[in-house]
């Protein structure tokens, strides 16, 4: 089996006989959809592969291989009308250099347009009636040539634009948001972009461009063109677009059974890697009562291929593909509010609904309406650092961040803001691996005493709670090459549980599976200031009633949770946990107060 990691050449993926994920019955109800779309997912979803699909199949010069690319697929049973009667324009947007002034910028979009204006005339010589005019220093009189010798024959133009915000907003992120003046020259009066999108709006209505079809991460860059380009529809939000981009788990389920059984290996061992999988990349739920959860197909590509060239998972989860992600992340807790949604979202916070998510906003929102938090939320949603719950009791869909590399993302920024020196750094490492290994708490609770909790501020303060510190924790334990980590209100259990359990395929190794209950007590609580709090021992502390109290409670319901874990895990994993059980009270960012739970 071929995996096509990394490819996203529809021609070369059913010509090489790679393994493709069939979304052709979808192009029916695309044409019905409009004339001028716009589909939004987040990096490395798979749009580019679903525009490769589209220009194959809708380009004249393909009508002669129109069964070998799509007999065997869902529309080569009853394509429609349209197919292979367009000529096809595509831009790649995530080509243009960002770099320099305005003027630069302007430059190097016109040289890209212009470069694909010439591979256009070049692919279709022969077909077109008169020449294309290359006009150097002007791409949209080039782009108007193309549309002049495109309407002298009997073929309209499709055009598809990839990426249509990705320098844009490379621009906007880059310097955590210093070249916003630089963004907004793009976007408004003149600016090099609208001029484009309104070039595209004017074609568009009886300049000869038949069809448009947009992918992009986010709709800031579409909002703030404003007029320049006001006349795409959105599939991204559509319940019958859900899976246009993205794997389901049957379709990941089908070819880890078929790798694992051309490895030799037993059926438990495509189980624990279906597990693995689903921990790690599933759980994208685009719109409201979307039934299957999506993969992001990169990293399942990047998890299969791994698994077939090495018979195993690989040890790092989050491929290098997503390595820019936490930059993105690392701006979007520099804007207003960023940082609370950052903390609510480990915290698995319901608060964040999806009532908050708004289709349009443009980077003017977040200036005159700093504080509407459903601007951010909107925002990590459509960059896939959030997405849609299940609906609850109440009505509500919570948001929630969807799988573990993502919140592995989350904890190494937090991590990186709060433990900045490298020292610190590898010195929690240290105390992690430590209590890893040997079930011993204490070098951690020192740790987080001695530096992790000074760099908290009074307004964290005030606001901390058992949440609070159960992040702390997640942060510092946090390894997805060892563990499964979880800390999520799955099979019944409270949010302050948190669970690491060792991966199946590192389960040779002399480390503990570890459950910790956490338990918070503000100084005010015992009587005592902060400077009494940590001038006592922790035997004195452990003596104060409230102390006892609370460590008291978590071992009354240390025992349920612990059954509710075993269960879980060990049906999942099929194997035997090495559990210990832990009781963590801490005393307002001063103390920690910990004791090992055995039944």
């Amino acid at each position: 089996m071929k995996f096509p990691y990394g490819i996203a050449d529809f021609y070369k993926i059913i010509t090489g006989g790679y393994f493709y994920v069939d979304r052709t019955a979808s192009i029916p109800q695309i044409e019905e959809a409009g004339e001028q779309l716009l589909f939004l997912r987040p990096r490395r979803f798979g749009k580019s592969l679903l525009l490769s699909m589209l220009e194959n199949y809708y380009d004249l010069k393909k009508a002669a291989e129109f069964d070998r690319l799509f007999g065997g697929l869902a529309i080569g049973r009853q394509p429609t009308p349209k197919r292979n009667q367009y000529f096809v324009l595509r831009w790649d947007f995530s080509a243009v250099n960002p770099h320099g002034d305005a003027a630069a910028i302007e430059r190097a979009l016109h040289d890209y347009l212009n470069d694909r204006i010439t591979d256009f005339a070049a692919y279709y010589e022969g077909h077109l009636a008169r020449p294309i005019e290359l006009a150097p220093e002007n791409a949209l009189s080039s782009f108007q040539s193309l549309l002049t010798a495109v309407r002298l024959t009997p073929h309209p133009l499709y055009l598809l634009i990839d990426e249509y915000d990705n320098f844009a907003n490379e621009i906007l992120m880059s310097a955590l948001g210093a070249n916003q003046q630089r963004y907004e020259n793009l976007l408004h009066g003149t600016g090099a972009l609208k001029t484009v999108f309104k070039a595209i709006k004017a074609a568009a209505a009886g300049g000869g461009l038949d069809h448009v079809f947009i992918t992009g991460v986010a709709p800031l860059v579409m909002t703030d063109l404003s007029s320049g380009y006001n006349v795409a529809q959105s599939l991204h939000l559509a319940p019958h677009f859900a899976h246009l981009c993205g794997f389901t788990e049957a379709e990941i389920s089908q070819p880890l059974r078929a790798v694992a059984s051309e490895c030799g290996l037993p059926e438990s061992a495509a189980v624990e890697a279906l597990t693995q999988i689903r921990l790690a990349y599933n759980g994208y739920r685009f719109v409201e009562g979307q039934k299957q959860l999506l993969y992001n197909p990169t990293l399942a590509l990047y998890f299969l291929q791994h698994f077939q060239d090495n018979c195993r998972a690989p040890k790092e989860m989050l491929d290098d593909n997503l390595a820019m992600d936490p930059g993105k992340l690392t701006y979007l807790a520099s804007l207003p509010g960023g940082a609370e949604v950052v903390m609510q979202a480990l915290n698995d916070d319901a608060t964040l609904t999806a009532s908050l998510v708004i289709g349009r906003f443009g980077v003017q929102d977040f200036k005159t309406a700093q504080q509407d938090v459903k601007f951010m939320v909107s925002l990590f949603y459509f960059l896939g650092m959030l997405t849609l719950a299940e609906t609850n009791a109440f009505g509500d869909v919570p948001m929630r961040i969807p799988n573990l590399v993502i919140r592995k993302l989350y904890l190494e920024r937090l991590q990186a803001s709060l433990l900045p020196i490298p020292t610190d750094q590898i010195a929690s490492r240290q105390a992690a691996q430590h209590f890893q290994r040997t079930g011993d708490l204490q070098p951690l609770c020192d740790f987080i005493e001695q530096r992790y909790f000074k760099v908290f501020s009074n307004r964290d303060y005030l606001q901390a709670n058992e949440l609070t510190i159960k992040t702390a924790f997640l942060t510092l334990l946090f390894n997805d090459a060892l563990y499964i980590m979880d800390s999520e209100t799955q099979a019944g259990r409270r949010y302050a549980d948190l669970t690491l359990i060792v991966r199946p395929d590192a389960r040779q190794y002399q480390i503990f599976d570890l459950l910790l209950e956490c338990k918070f007590i503000k100084p005010g609580e015992l009587g005592l200031s902060g400077e009494a709090v940590r001038a006592l021992s922790r035997a004195e502390l452990a003596a104060l009633p409230l102390v006892k109290q609370k460590l008291a409670e978590a071992r009354a319901q240390a025992p349920a949770y612990r059954r509710e874990v075993e269960q879980r895990y060990q049906s999942m994993l099929k194997m035997q946990l090495r559990l210990r059980t832990f009781a963590v009270v801490a005393i307002g960012f001063d103390r920690l107060v910990w004791e090992e739970i055995t039944e």
